[in-house]
This record gives C-alpha cells, structure tokens and sequence, in this order.
C-alpha cells in the first residue's frame, strides 16, 4: 500500500490525468522495481502516465509543493539502472504518449512522441524511401524517448551514428514545470548545442516529451555478409583489416559460440554449430563499388583465417540475419534464468585482448560469460550469466562486471558506449574523470535540475547519491 504520506499526492495526480492513469498498489508497482539491470531492485510509490506534454508539465509541478523525487521512464529496457526510482516516489512512464505527430520527408525530419516505439517510425516510414537510422537491438520495444536519454546506438552506427547524430530537437518539461523547445526542425539551429546536451543525459536534465527526428535517404543497395570463423582473434583481426583498408560497413556485428548456441536453437538459421565465431558484416550505398567492396571484405577476411564467408542470397535471408542478431539477447534465456550485459568500448585493436582477458575473468570468478556486440566500434557487450536467486551468483557477476569494465579503461577505452551510467556505473565516474570534470557536469545538472528531484541518485557520483540522502533522508533505497 501507498504510505499515507503520499496519498495525497495520489490524489490529485488522478484528479489531473484520471484514475485510470495513476497506480499506487504494490502489486502493480513491483512491475517498475528495476529496468534491464535486475540486479538493483526499487519500487516507486507512485506511477503515473501522462498522455500529453501538459499532463508532464502539471504531474512535475504537483512533485514540487510535495518535495518528492520523480523520474520518467520509458519501456524500462535500459541496462544500466536508469529507471531505478532509487528513492522511491513517482514515476512517469510516458508510454502512453505514443503518437507519431508528423513526417515531413521535403524537409527529412519526423516529430515524435517520447513513447514511440523505435520500430513503429521505422514501419511508418516504409515506401517512403527515408528510414531513422538509430536501430537498437531493442528496437521493437524501447522507445525513442528512451533511445534520447540514454544515447542509444545499436548495429548500423559505425555509419551513421548514434541518437545524438539524428535528433534535431527536443521538447521537454524542466523541473519547475515550464515546457521548453531546444532545437528544432532545421539542420543547424542557432546558439548552443542544448540538444546534444539534452541527448543522453538519462533523464536527469528535462523529462523529454516530443523529439524531431532526422530521416535519412534509404540506400540504393545492400550486401550483407557472415564471416565464419574458427577462433575469436581471427574475426577480431579481420574487423581491423577491413576498417584499415577504408572501408566504413553500415554494420559490422560479432558473436561468439556461446551466444551461437542460443541463437541457433531459437532461430535454426544454420550457424555451424563448432564456429568459434561469426561476424555480420553489411555495406550499402550506391549500387556502382559495392560488389567490389563486398569481394574485398570476403578476400580480407579469408586472409584472416575465416572458414568461409556467405552473402544472403536475398531480402528474406537478409532479415533473418538481422532477426537472428537484434534477438540474441532474448536468445539467453535459454542458457541462464538471469544475465547481466555490460557495454565497455575499447579501440578496434584491442578487441582480441579484451575478449581473451573476458575470458579470463569469467573464469576467475566462476562466471559464464557470452559475448555479442558492435564490433566495428569496439563497443562490447559482455553477457555475464547467473541466478539472481543466488547471492553468492550476484555478487561474482558484480565483481566480473567490475573488472571488465576496469580492462575496457585501461585499454584507453570507456565504460559505456550506449546503456548509460545509471545507477550501475556510477563508481567509474571517478575513474574516466577528474574531479575539474566532474565539477562542470554538476554545475550543468545544478542548472536544470537544482533542487536534485529529477532522477536523483544518477549518472554522478557527486551530485548523486550524497544529494539523494541529503534532500530525502531515509528514503534512499539500500543499493
């Protein structure tokens, strides 16, 4: 049940946006304890789904005469405890606001609501001969609200980039409630970048609740390739081979074998099932120079030592190629009840060590460990698998996690490519910056966020936690 504290607050956020949009029972609460990262688990007190910028607006005004922390949420995929409502109070999941508002393809850019789902612009825009390029593996359930606050990436941006590189506005709802427009639907738009400040921010800076979006010409043509492979270090060496001979692949994908299993119990695609390794490799552009980029790739990667390299023969075997690598996630459930995916970046060619020094770490605390991820960029994703029935379990996959993430720095590389810090990674803040830097990210989130209620407890360790406990004494959930 509510504490009686909160009823109130309850009260007139159903007299705002009805009833039926407010939850305030445990059992359905639990249902938004945690996102993609279940090792931390919190309910909120409250959760409420607007249906409007101005449902937003009045929800986070009622937030402030109580003084209570609140945090929009989008499908809850995120990986890394950006959804964690780490103090409790109120939740706003903006799933509801799922409207499509506009698709202007004279001047390539669309308007969304936050709650749109990745893959219904991508539907929307089929025939029309413009696609939004940001694919996350995710892409038939998180949603582009999502995809802004956390940056999100996924197979295609060695190309064409990540969210920041296609969003050209946002609408959003400060902390005091006002509703301001940053950007918009021109190209370049004058003053600062507050947008690509906005974009990636987790939701700590402004609850996000329109988006222009840029649309992108569709390719003339297409080869899509899967390099077979008898050790990991030769996929990973033909990944710097084929980006040192210049050629850009729109994707350039990478599995494991223990991931293959997985893969090919659920898809029966035809994986041979010995390969250590595959990569998905795909170019597009114009028609004239991609046989030639796709026979140099097949040459480079047999020079790498690759058992044999296959181009789908058509559209449908392309998709089931696609379908195969964006569902491998799900996939695990076949191998464990729970996972947990960390997402370092490392320079290219440190791939093989990093994947050898996995490995190794998985190993040394009993952990299984599965890889599938961006090759191209060097954007990792670890699968760590357990049973979150099991403390001894977590607390080894913690400790794995750790030390891989401390590897990817130590490469030169980040702890993060597209997941975010959250709640998960707050500790290696510390580690990627000095205290100088961390000073000026604070003194950003102080100016949009200065009374600390806007997802408290994130992405910075000084402005985080320390400020959580300090505004809400006692209610700070024990992490």
């Amino acid at each position: 049940m509510i504490s009686s504290a909160l009823l109130p607050i309850a009260d007139e956020l159903r007299r705002v946006v009805g009833g039926e949009n407010v939850l305030a029972a445990h059992s359905d609460l639990v249902v938004y304890e945690c996102d993609g990262f279940v090792i931390e688990k919190n309910c909120p007190d409250v959760v409420v789904f607007p249906r409007s910028t101005e449902d937003v607006a009045a929800i986070v005004k009622i937030c402030n005469r109580y003084d209570v922390p609140f945090l929009p949420r989008g499908a809850g995929t995120s990986l890394a405890g950006g959804c964690l409502p780490v103090g409790g109070g109120v939740m706003i999941v903006l799933t509801r606001m799922k409207q499509i508002l506009e698709i202007n393809l004279r001047d390539r850019y669309a308007i969304v609501q936050p709650g749109v789902v990745n893959l219904w612009l991508t539907n929307a825009l089929k025939g029309t001969g413009y696609h939004y390029a940001p694919d996350p593996s995710s892409q038939g359930a998180c949603t582009i609200g999502g995809n802004v606050a956390t940056n999100s990436g996924g197979p295609h941006t060695l190309k064409y980039g990540v969210t920041v590189n296609h969003t050209l506005g946002i609408e959003g709802v400060m902390t005091d409630g006002s509703i301001v427009e940053f950007g918009g639907p021109s190209e370049d738009s004058p003053g600062l970048d507050l947008t690509g400040t906005l974009v990636g921010s987790e939701g700590t800076l402004v609850v996000v609740t329109k988006v222009w979006v840029r649309l992108t010409r569709n390719p003339e043509g297409v080869r899509t390739m899967l390099g077979v492979f008898d050790s990991a270090d030769d996929a990973t060496n033909s990944i710097s081979a084929i980006i040192g001979a210049g050629i850009i692949p729109a994707a350039l994908e990478m599995m494991d074998q223990g991931i293959l299993v997985a893969v090919e119990a659920a898809f029966h695609f035809g994986f041979p099932p010995d390969a250590k390794a595959i990569l998905l490799i795909e170019v597009d552009g114009l028609e004239a120079g991609l046989d030639a980029q796709r026979d140099r790739i097949v040459e480079l990667c047999l020079q790498c030592g690759a058992r044999e390299v296959r181009q789908a023969r058509d559209a449908a075997e392309r998709l089931l190629l696609w379908k195969c690598r964006k569902q491998a996630f799900g996939a695990v459930g076949r191998l464990s009840p729970s996972y947990c995916t960390q997402d370092g970046v490392v320079p290219r060619t440190k791939l093989p060590y990093i994947l050898r020094r996995i490995g190794q770490i998985g190993e040394k605390h009993g952990v299984r460990i599965v890889n599938v991820f961006h090759a191209g960029d060097g954007n990792i994703h670890p699968i760590l698998l357990f049973d979150e029935r099991d403390p001894a379990q977590i607390e080894r996959v913690l400790e794995a996690s750790g030390e891989i993430l401390d590897e990817c720095i130590a490469c030169g590389g980040s702890v993060t490519g597209e997941h975010g810090i959250g709640v998960e990674k707050i500790s290696f803040m510390r580690k990627l910056f000095n205290d100088d830097d961390l000073a000026a990210m604070t003194r950003l989130r102080v100016a949009f966020n200065p009374d600390n209620r806007l997802s408290p407890a994130k992405m910075l360790p000084t402005a985080g936690a320390c400020g959580m406990e300090q505004k809400h004494p006692g209610r700070r959930a024990a992490l």
